[in-house]
């Protein structure tokens, strides 16, 4: 069982250690929670800790081509009004890589930060109990 002090850990590679630490606290409600180095820095986000990878960092080194996936990685945050949050985020500047997209799960929308990473903003659908609608 995971203990309110522990983490989920996504590492991201970034360009731009400032840039992007200004990018998650500013726009995605995460928290600085260490910056020891230009190179590296970690945001908290509920249980999620973002580790922030500059260039100089160990983390930034070089993986075998055969390791490397298909693409589509991601971070999923929720949100409890995709509409609203997006238009907060334009407002505030910040470039979409899609349309809002919906599922049987509910919607998402992604955008990137500044160092290209893929964010999943997700709303889950609202369902009816299973009793209410027995067909």
């Amino acid at each position: 069982m995971t203990t309110p002090s522990e983490y989920a850990s996504v590492r991201y590679l970034v360009d731009d250690v400032p840039a992007a630490i200004d990018f998650y606290t500013r726009h995605l409600g995460f928290t600085l929670h260490t910056n020891p180095a230009p190179a590296f820095a970690d945001v908290i986000r509920g249980s999620l800790r973002l580790l922030l990878s500059g260039p100089a960092s160990s983390g930034a080194r070089a993986t075998p081509a055969d390791t490397t996936g298909p693409g589509g990685n991601r971070i999923h945050l929720i949100v409890s009004d995709l509409d609203a949050e997006s238009a907060r985020l334009r407002d505030a500047g910040v470039a979409f890589r899609s349309h809002p997209v919906s599922g049987p799960g509910g919607r998402q929308i992604l955008l990137a930060d500044p160092a290209g990473n893929l964010i999943e903003l997700f709303q889950p659908a609202t369902h009816r109990h299973a009793s209410a609608s027995a067909t």
